[in-house]
């Protein structure tokens, strides 16, 4: 009898799993054993503005462009400056300083939907270069490495990218101190990891001439 009971009992387990298993496959469900992978949910930031950015403080200006972060990645973003257009393109500081309020300035209502913030924040001003400094040198209020890295690398991609550069994708960068600028690099793989330190290069041997 107990065999008999058991075979009972087995007989109707496999019944039941033959039942669940013509249901899932009549729901058009394929079953399998091995784990499958789906990838990455798909990122619902944009990361793009149509048309120029109305964040800038006056609707008419110069065309710039800066770059915010979006995406864990950095940006760029096109805004007017309201510098007017001889200097804007004339004079290194002045071009820093148009660019430095635009990266301390809160995204417009459009960029913050597209998923671009700023991590640059301030006190926070850029002059120009020491006596002795290599000829383009800006110089921050605060130590370049003092900021985040994010906030460096936005700096450093935004003035590399501008009049301010030294060219090649480059900024000569100091802070208020007597320590020597660097020559901060803006490379696809800042761009791409803006958390990481900027890479630097030894700055050129041009140096400014004295005042005084």
């Amino acid at each position: 009898m107990r065999r008999r009971n058991f075979g009972l009992r087995a007989g109707t387990g496999v019944l039941a799993a033959a039942a669940l298993t013509a249901l899932v496959t009549g729901c058009g469900i394929r079953t399998t054993s091995v784990p499958v992978d789906a990838g990455a949910a798909p990122s619902r930031v944009p990361c793009s503005v149509t048309g120029e950015s109305s964040s800038a403080s006056a609707a008419q200006g110069v065309p710039v462009r800066v770059f915010l972060v979006c995406g864990s990645q950095l940006e760029a973003v096109d805004r007017r400056t309201p510098l007017p257009e001889e200097k804007a393109g004339g004079d290194p500081v002045v071009t820093a300083k148009g660019l430095l309020a635009q990266l301390l300035a809160d995204p417009s209502d459009d960029e913050r939907q597209a998923g671009f913030t700023t991590a640059v924040r301030g006190p926070l001003v850029v002059g120009g270069g020491h006596k002795g400094d290599p000829t383009g040198t800006l110089r921050l209020s605060r130590q370049p490495e003092d900021l985040t890295p994010v906030a460096l690398s936005q700096i450093v991609c935004t003035f590399s990218a501008s009049s301010a550069g030294a060219g090649d994708h480059t900024v000569l960068l100091g802070g208020p101190g007597p320590y020597a600028p660097k020559r901060y690099q803006c490379t696809t793989e800042l761009r791409e990891r803006p958390e990481s330190n900027p890479p630097t290069a030894v700055p050129s041997v041009s140096v400014a001439t004295p005042t005084g």
